[in-house]
């Protein structure tokens, strides 16, 4: 099974076979296979307007490139000289070997055997660390240790868990690639079928000072907003790159997919009141239908969207905010966690409603994470896991073997110990991976449940008669 998985690339610019030289002189003390850079405006050849989809208007760049180039310039920068006097390639970028559009989730016959109603040319996902497979990490935010990635890739994939996540598992059974990240541009990455904007943290409110994420879901339409004009400029210039990047086509027949909205939730539990959170939900969804509106202005026209899992459940949330009982429901759950979550559902499905009757020709999918998620930790020794709500990956034992100061893999001095966080010893016993996302095997159970199609608005089980094999 091929997974087209990609080694991480730093939000900041690396630029490539790039010697320091004398200009009038050859000198061996600087004859270097590869430059690093590192800098601000005077040396970016297109990560800010890459990164966050700033957009650049003409004249810059009218002297040299005839059109902007991602330069704060009219033209070349010094980088830019001093690696054409040495007769080397320009410098690369983000943006230069691009990210395409696919992302995630239909469904189609595990063997191969598509269906009409679910064969999409490209999928574009926008999101946060449950469908994020490398964006943070590749923006040089966070690092990964082992064991994530245990699992299936056998090293950090840029995907918190130890192994696939659910868009993994949608993208296979549609016979499509794994998605790049749109940040990760190492290796040559092919966004033909694909391109991923998720990012691990990210909110639908924009990000603030405080953000650990500043890709918010805004910030990941204009990336979107910029990939797309990027991808058209390249091909207007021939067919060079046409197996790297989707056709001009693709953006009106891919699926758009979003899975976010768990942080604006979530993160604000550690300085609000329910009620105060309760407020917000309005406020989030405005921002989701903002965007969700600029994408089909692009001409976007099959949206799928997920709705948000059970907060309470979360392994970290339960350890935070769950040590008074009352505070927990029947099956150890936080009670105000999920309640909130069921407020935004219950929102979002009636924003996806009222979209409906306005985009009379759009193909809009709400799909019910939180009942799936809900049911298999409700009932979890049924679909053969044996740890609920403890973490795999963490440190602290019994009950929930997670403590917020070790993340997953790392090794710290706590209380004048050195400990590490370690894996269990197998990890398809357990719902919860490090504390906050979970396990490839229960990633694996989600997936089959959105492929029967039952659990979505419109329901689609008639047209996907098939169950993915599980691990059960």
């Amino acid at each position: 099974m091929p997974t087209k998985i990609l080694p991480l690339f730093p939000l900041f610019q690396v630029l490539f076979s790039f010697p320091f030289f004398l200009p009038l002189a050859t000198s061996t003390d600087f004859n270097f296979p590869a430059v690093f850079n590192f800098g601000d405006s005077n040396s970016d050849t297109d990560n800010l307007v890459a990164a966050l989809g700033i957009r650049l208007d003409p004249p810059n760049g009218q002297t040299y490139f005839k059109a902007p180039s991602g330069r704060f310039c009219d033209g070349r920068l010094i980088v830019d000289f001093l690696i054409e006097n040495h007769k080397l390639p320009a410098p690369s970028s983000m943006a230069a070997k691009t990210c395409i559009a696919i992302l995630a989730l239909l469904c189609l016959f595990p063997l191969g055997n598509s269906i009409d109603l679910f064969d999409f040319p490209a999928v574009f996902n926008f999101g946060d660390s449950n469908s994020d497979t490398g964006n943070l990490i590749a923006a040089g935010i966070e690092s990964l240790n082992p064991p994530n990635g245990l699992s299936y890739f056998q090293q950090p994939s840029g995907r918190y868990c130890d192994g696939r996540l659910i868009i993994d598992y949608l993208m296979d059974a549609m016979d499509l690639p794994f998605l790049n990240a749109y940040l990760d541009s190492i290796g040559t990455p092919n966004f033909r079928r694909g391109c991923n904007f998720a990012t691990a943290a990210s909110t639908i409110l924009p990000a603030t000072a405080t953000s650990l994420s500043p890709f918010s879901f805004g910030v990941q339409v204009s990336q979107f907003l910029r990939f797309k004009a990027r991808v058209l400029e390249l091909l207007a210039k021939g067919k060079k790159l046409n197996k790297y990047l989707p056709a001009e086509d693709y953006f009106a027949g891919g699926l758009y997919m979003f899975d976010i909205g768990q942080n604006d939730l979530a993160g604000p539990f550690y300085s609000k009141s329910l009620d105060q959170i309760l407020a917000l939900i309005p406020t989030i969804l405005v921002e989701f239908e903002n965007g969700f509106k600029t994408l089909y202005d692009q001409g976007g026209r099959n949206f799928w969207i997920h709705n948000t899992g059970p907060l309470g459940c979360i392994t970290q949330n339960v350890a935070r905010f769950g040590t008074d009982p009352s505070k927990l429901d029947e099956i150890g759950c936080v009670s105000g966690h999920n309640q909130a979550a069921k407020l935004f559902n219950l929102q979002l499905h009636a924003l996806c409603t009222k979209l409906r009757g306005q985009y009379t020709d759009a193909n809009i999918t709400y799909v019910d994470i939180f009942s799936i998620k809900s049911n298999l930790i409700a009932n979890y020794s049924r679909y053969g896991f044996e740890q609920p709500l403890m973490a795999c990956c963490g440190y602290g034992g019994a009950s929930l073997n997670y403590d917020s100061r070790i993340s997953c893999g790392q090794t710290k001095v706590l209380n004048g110990t050195t400990v590490t966080a370690k894996a269990c010893d197998d990890s398809t016993e357990y719902v919860n991976w490090d504390g906050i996302h979970y396990t490839e095997a229960a990633n694996q159970f989600v997936s089959s449940q959105i492929l029967t199609g039952r659990y979505s608005d419109p329901p689609f089980a008639d047209k996907m008669p098939f169950a993915m094999k599980l691990k059960f």
